[in-house]
């Protein structure tokens, strides 16, 4: 019988630098710690935003005393809001209601002439749905008084408007209460609003769920 072959195999060599395969490798490591660190940088990247104390009425001038300041991760809409890196300019006032916590939207402030919308109180003594309150859009109607001491068929005088404030007060000699509701009013329905209250019409005041306007 013969002798069994032996088979040498060869000695694994150390790879070099040179070893392409060992220079993909590294590659990926460190393409995979570069990655890691700007996912943690991005996560990290907050800004400094205003935001409202308290509800901010349209017309209001806006302050910092009436502002807290949030950080917050905004991203590419960044410039919709008020930061305090771009600061807060003197003088501006409300051209939109902001409720409570709310971010300040760059859009809701302005100079007071372009307020296009004018806070007009109307006294009710009826009671007020408990939806109206700031923000909520109403129906205003006006029943206009007639002959025999009655009042003329309701009209919608004011489709969707916004309640800027709800408030308590009385009449004029103090002896019954009311609910004082201030609507949101262009210049051109305020004529016919201000007549109506110059003329004793009855006002009602409807909730609006739509929140449409016309």
């Amino acid at each position: 019988m013969g002798s069994p072959a032996i088979v040498s195999g060869q000695r694994l060599k150390k790879p070099s630098w040179k070893d392409p395969r060992l220079l993909i490798g590294v590659l990926l490591v460190l393409a995979s710690i570069a990655g890691d660190i700007a996912l943690v940088g991005t996560a990290d990247r907050t800004t400094q935003v205003y935001a409202a104390r308290e509800d901010i009425a349209v017309g209001q001038t806006v302050t910092e005393a009436d502002l807290s300041i949030v950080k917050v991760r905004l991203d590419d809409i960044e410039s919709s809001y008020v930061t305090v890196e771009g600061g807060l300019a003197t003088g501006k006032v409300a051209l939109q209601r902001v409720a409570k916590n709310q971010l300040i939207p760059q859009q809701s402030l302005g100079k007071a002439d372009a307020l296009n919308r004018k806070p007009v109180a109307i006294p009710m003594d009826e009671e007020l749905p408990a939806q109206a309150t700031p923000g909520a859009r109403v129906d205003v109607w006006v029943s206009m008084p007639g002959s025999n001491n009655a009042y003329d068929k309701p009209q919608l005088l004011l489709p969707g408007a916004e309640i800027a404030n709800v408030a308590s007060g009385s009449d004029t000699l103090g002896a019954s209460k009311t609910t004082v509701v201030q609507v949101l009013v262009t210049d051109e329905q305020m004529p016919k609003l201000l007549g109506a209250q110059a003329n004793k019409a009855n006002i009602s005041v409807v909730w609006n769920p739509a929140g449409s306007s016309q």
